[in-house]
């Protein structure tokens, strides 16, 4: 007997539809009118002025990384390097000491004996965990800090995303022949530039200018990308995640490096699996028609289904 083939499942709405559904829900917006095609010309000459505003951004008021976080990647690099010289340079950050025997003594890593040292977390954490957990530690501040009308929940919204995007990119990283940890990297920080844009829509954004159009939204995220762009350059992060971030801000090609292709489809797999666990977004839809083309299809459902495992247990 020839068993019958698996019912067609409906298609997920188009990446731009997700993209601009995701941006909504983080600024607290209403859904788009349906007669919005178009940016108003006040939405246009509020764009005009936020590109300014923009190009003259200065980098200098960003918070800098602490000095902890460059040296911490270099050394976990180096293979000669032992459990106590890097549990002493975890040591000078209070701080992230916490937030390393936390984590190794999570369900995820216990073991039958409790940690008893700095160093023994280290060791059981792993190069691999100790990167993760260092860049967590370091860019959740800077993602949360979005304040004003809109930011007020668009940074926990941000960080997030950030977690999503970062283990998606590093799943795909490892699919697509790039570094998983730069991948890891490029997903958290790819949208630190959108705080930023979310604070000047506070300052800049008139009331009168409504629920916003999905092309003056979508204009104001690429100002965000370009913001991102040189929030990584004066964070001096490695020149693939720089890189990276460069072809995200490029419209006029796909992303070409492999860290690129990895950034892209794992932004747009963080998207849809935020919106899922809200309930704005089915889960069973089938989304291969969603995800920019750069993966094959069943990696990219791989993708999926790892999100789900690592952040809504319930939807595995």
């Amino acid at each position: 007997m020839v068993a019958a083939a698996p019912a067609a499942r409906d298609a997920g709405p188009p990446l731009a539809v997700v993209a601009d559904r995701f941006h909504r829900f983080v600024l607290g917006l209403p859904k788009a009118a349906d007669d919005a095609a178009t940016a108003s010309a006040a939405e246009q000459a509020t764009l005009r002025r936020l590109e300014a505003i923009g190009e003259r951004f200065d980098v200098g008021g960003l918070p800098r990384l602490p000095s902890v976080l460059p040296q911490l990647l270099r050394a976990l690099k180096n293979d000669n390097l032992g459990g106590n010289q890097l549990a002493a340079m975890i040591g000078r950050d209070p701080v992230l000491v916490g937030e390393v025997m936390r984590v190794a003594g999570s369900a995820h890593f216990r073991t039958a004996q409790p940690i008893h040292s700095l160093q023994h977390a280290v060791v059981l954490l792993g190069r691999d965990s100790l990167r993760r957990v260092a860049t967590q530690h370091v860019m959740k501040p800077i993602l949360q800090a979005s304040a004003g009308m809109h930011g007020h929940m668009a940074g926990p919204l941000l960080w997030e995303h950030a977690e999503r995007c970062a283990h998606a990119a590093a799943f795909l990283g490892r699919h697509g022949g790039c570094d998983p940890f730069e991948a890891f990297l490029a997903g958290m920080v790819c949208h630190t530039g959108t705080g930023a844009i979310v604070r000047l829509l506070d300052q800049e954004a008139p009331p009168s200018l409504g629920p916003f159009s999905p092309p003056f939204l979508a204009g104001c995220m690429r100002i965000g990308a370009r913001l991102s762009l040189r929030a990584v350059r004066h964070w001096e992060m490695p020149s693939n995640v720089i890189g990276a971030l460069m072809e995200r801000v490029d419209e006029q090609a796909p992303p070409a490096s492999a860290l690129g292709k990895s950034l892209a489809c794992a932004d747009a797999l963080a998207m849809v699996q935020m919106l899922a666990e809200r309930g704005l977004l089915d889960p069973e839809l089938d989304y291969a028609g969603t995800w920019p083309t750069l993966y094959p299809a069943p990696v990219m459902l791989r993708g999926q289904h790892d999100l789900r495992r690592q952040f809504a247990p319930g939807q595995a």
